[in-house]
């Protein structure tokens, strides 16, 4: 029998879609408060190698929950990451969402120092909100950037999501961030994108507020 709205509401969807999603991880295992981000991922994606891909640092979920309910913004590196972030939960918490992307002033600064947009967007963005949640789920240059303002003393992120996708320099910028001595969650190796960066952020937002 095919499943419609008729029959069986969204909410019930998505409850049997984790259910079958926690029976198919089988004897994987993670903390409590790990398990529902990977758990998300999973539930958007539907590939299970980010049940070993994601990697969180020490108290990372608790480090990000602490940031989103002190109200610090977050900071996409793409509007698409932006628009799957569920704005109803950020309201209720009191937590914007920013992307500079496409900011005139941040185009006008790439092409000024030859840099790219996404790289020029974080410095635009650390110097506005030095202690944000940082979300990058296209470009590797933003993390390496975000990596660099770390280690110059010009950026202390709340947290940052590393999950930048392809294949030049992805991985690497990624390696960069799980050295960076900040709180951290990473989509390692090449995977990742914005639905996957929007993905880990929505699953931190629903265990504070999740609106009707």
């Amino acid at each position: 029998m095919i499943i419609t709205p008729e029959n069986l509401p969204p909410e019930e969807i998505e409850r049997r879609s984790m259910a079958i999603i926690g029976e198919e991880l089988g004897d994987v295992t993670f903390p409590p408060d790990v398990l529902p981000v990977v758990k998300r991922v999973i539930h958007t994606t539907a590939d299970f190698e980010y049940a070993h891909a994601l990697v969180f640092s020490d108290d990372a979920v608790a480090t990000g929950l602490a940031a989103l309910r002190g109200g610090r913004p977050l900071v996409t590196d793409t509007q698409m990451a932006a628009a799957g972030i569920n704005k109803r939960a950020c309201a209720e918490i009191g937590c914007a969402v920013h992307c500079l992307i496409a900011d005139p002033a941040v185009a006008e600064a790439a092409k000024r120092d030859k840099s790219t947009r996404s790289r020029a967007a974080v410095d635009a963005a650390a110097e506005r909100w030095p202690e944000g949640v940082y979300v990058v789920g296209n470009a590797p240059t933003a993390l390496i950037r975000i990596c660099e303002l770390v280690d110059a003393g010009k950026l202390h992120p709340g947290l940052v999501v590393g999950a930048p996708v392809g294949f030049v320099n992805v991985v690497e910028s990624k390696e960069l961030l799980l050295a960076a001595g900040v709180p951290h969650i990473v989509a390692r190796g090449r995977k990742g994108g914005s639905t996957v960066a929007a993905a880990i952020v929505n699953a931190l937002l629903y265990m504070i507020a999740r609106p009707a």
